[in-house]
């Protein structure tokens, strides 16, 4: 028996064969296994805070929820405005003057004097021809001039003196007056081959090179005035008595979509579309920094009369996405992020007509600081903060409930 179950000692393979060692190996991995999840659940319930003064336990709050933790940002109240409405249509944006450059006799091109894309002044000139044969012809035709006046004059001295004719003198008068037109024509042709800006403005892209030969009307570049711009719009004819000229209006544009431009109505059209029943307008818009461009696309709203109250918030607590805009709503302590409906834009304000409701506290400075539910702490006055039992009015982090 001693042989086949010895009571200690490795077997042959190296292994324990005993089973009353087998007991006390498995019987201390059961203790460290104990020992481990004692000291697991000790450090989880390590949260437990100590009884309160009225003998109950309550659970430590989290640490962004304490009031030392809070961000701090600044809010204003959600506000009621008068604000005028508006008739809202779409257009596009044109120069105020615009012309194809385009020469008026055929040529060759000797000379190109302005830069794409660079402005000119009015009376530049942008294009000089070849004016050798012009030129030829000019001297020709003032050669021309000065002998038909010589015998013009010889023979108002003749026909004085009785040596010659009246009609005679006046073949020499025609003849001067032929030589003159002559003359004047071939100094036009000259004048001609330089083109000249006719307006201050903007040079597009040039459709030609130096010594190409083109025909009289050919296009050669576009001229464009870009201060102020134009744009054309339509809105129905129901709007008729609710429209005039000088009539204030925003612009939007796709390219600029967190700002609106000012305008104001040059001109109506007193002759409606028959084909639509609806009015042209045409409004102005300051373009001094030349950031906006002709034939970009506009959304317009033309601002009427008619006053109603509407819901407003200071611009800045907007937080654009793509095509839509949320903000930070406080409410208990907390920012919670709302999807809002803009209107109108007024000097810093922008008006809200769906999201939001009057006396609401709305974040306008740290919003890239805050997340959607995190705490907050207003840093100033302008938006009143929570009631708390204690009295304090600088933050508005609500008390942590007890947990028994």
């Amino acid at each position: 028996m001693k042989k086949l179950f010895p009571l200690s000692g490795p077997t042959n393979s190296g292994f324990p064969s005993s089973p009353l060692l087998l007991w006390r190996i498995a019987g201390i991995v059961a203790l460290l296994l104990l020992v481990g999840f004692s000291a697991f659940w000790f450090g989880k319930n390590q949260s437990v805070v100590p009884t309160t003064s009225a003998g109950t336990t309550t659970t430590a709050a989290k640490p962004e929820a304490s009031a030392g933790n809070a961000t701090v940002v600044e809010a204003a109240t959600v506000k009621t405005s008068k604000l005028a409405q508006g008739i809202t249509a779409v257009g596009s944006l044109r120069s105020d003057e615009s012309v194809v450059i385009r020469p008026e006799v055929a040529g060759r091109i000797a000379e190109i004097l302005f830069q794409e894309g660079k402005p000119v002044r009015k009376g530049a000139p942008l294009v000089r021809f070849d004016a050798s044969v012009q030129q030829a012809e000019l001297q020709q035709a003032a050669a021309n001039l000065n002998l038909s006046k010589n015998k013009f004059d010889r023979a108002v001295d003749l026909q004085k003196k009785g040596f010659i004719s009246s009609q005679a003198k006046d073949e020499a008068d025609n003849n001067y007056k032929v030589a003159q037109a002559s003359h004047d024509l071939a100094s036009a042709k000259l004048t001609k081959l330089e083109i000249k800006a006719p307006f201050s403005g903007t040079v597009g892209l040039r459709l030609v090179s130096i010594g190409d030969y083109i025909r009289d009307g050919q296009d050669i570049a576009n001229l464009e005035s870009l201060d102020p711009l134009k744009v054309d719009f339509r809105v129905p004819e129901i709007f008729l008595k609710q429209v005039a000229s000088g009539q204030a209006l925003q612009v939007n544009l796709d390219a600029f979509p967190n700002q609106a431009f000012e305008g104001k109505v040059l001109a109506i059209n007193p002759l409606l579309d028959a084909n639509g029943r609806s009015i042209v307008i045409r409004a102005v818009v300051k373009n001094a920094d030349a950031r906006l461009r002709p034939g970009m696309f506009a959304r317009v709203r033309l601002l009427t009369s008619d006053v109603q109250d509407a819901m407003t918030i200071p611009e800045q607590a907007l937080l654009p996405q793509g095509e839509e805009f949320y903000v930070f709503r406080v409410s208990e302590g907390r920012a919670t992020r709302v999807k809002v409906e803009i209107g109108q834009r007024r000097e810093g304000v922008v008006e809200i007509l769906r999201g939001v409701s009057k006396d609401d506290v709305i974040v306008t400075a740290g919003q890239l600081k805050i997340r959607d539910g995190a705490a907050v702490k207003l840093a100033n006055a302008s938006a009143p903060p929570a009631p708390s039992s204690s009295g304090s009015t600088a933050t508005i982090t609500p008390p942590i409930s007890p947990k028994s």
